[in-house]
């Protein structure tokens, strides 16, 4: 791939060139096309809103404040391991801060004993959640990730700061640019959940004056993703260029 990556005739992303200026900037002095049409979510016709069927958005509805749930999502692929799941639920229960935990059956086993009964008051699991639909919920103050990049577009497209805890791939280095770059949320600290650095995560973004200046900074990037897709925006623009590239008949190019 890095050796075929420069020869290409056009790389297309799906993001958007004010994320990051000067990667773009760079980027685009290496490669023919480089081209940023996101984000998809933005660009394209709302989808329709998926059956509800385990009660998430209904749930979501109860709540009472906004911005005050946690929404907890690590994906299909990965599942933290035990003592980790054991520790942040430890946290959710100490800090008392309602949560929406999308977690598959047989993670749920690892809990600790009596963890569901005693947060049944202000918390809801469930084996999958309507991702876009709950972000964008206006009851939801925090989404904890395992930082894929859609998780993370969407996250900004909802104006939702983020507790990043990475596994693999992109995510490191996604996480990394959430807390440092962008300034739009936290990696929990030595990247694993323990107790203690959990609850300071959650209650720095949820509770303290630092957590209000990263959700300003969520809503001015989501502003600038906003720009980005309108009718002269840059990934408006570099989609105008995409068509212009691969409409060309072949072989004259």
């Amino acid at each position: 791939m890095v050796e075929n990556l420069p020869k290409s005739t056009a790389i297309v992303l799906n993001s958007f060139e004010e994320i990051d200026p000067q990667i773009t900037t760079d980027l685009k002095s290496k490669f023919h096309h480089f081209l940023n049409i996101g984000p998809s979510i933005l660009s394209s016709p709302i989808p329709p809103t998926p059956d509800d069927k385990t009660g998430c958005l209904a749930w979501l509805e109860t709540q009472n404040r906004p911005k005050s749930v946690v929404y907890i999502s690590f994906g299909t692929v990965i599942t933290p391991p035990e003592n980790e799941l054991v520790a942040f639920a430890e946290a959710l229960e100490t800090c008392q801060f309602p949560f929406l935990w999308s977690l598959n059956n047989q993670a749920k086993k690892s809990l600790p004993e009596g963890f569901l009964e005693r947060t049944n008051n202000i918390g809801k699991i469930v084996p999958w959640a309507p991702q876009l639909q709950v972000l964008g919920h206006s009851s939801v103050g925090v989404f904890v990730t395992h930082c894929g990049w859609n998780s993370i577009l969407e996250s900004i497209c909802s104006c939702v700061p983020m507790i990043c805890r990475p596994f693999f791939g992109d995510q490191m280095l996604n996480g990394r640019m959430v807390e440092e770059s962008w300034k739009i949320g936290v990696t929990v600290s030595g990247g694993v959940f323990r107790k203690s650095e959990t609850i300071e995560a959650l209650n720095y973004i949820m509770r303290s004056e630092s957590g209000k200046v990263i959700r300003e900074n969520v809503n001015q990037l989501r502003k600038k993703a906003g720009n980005a897709v309108k009718l002269e925006g840059s990934s408006t623009k570099n989609f105008k260029k995409l068509l212009e590239i691969i409409s060309v008949p072949k072989g004259s190019n």
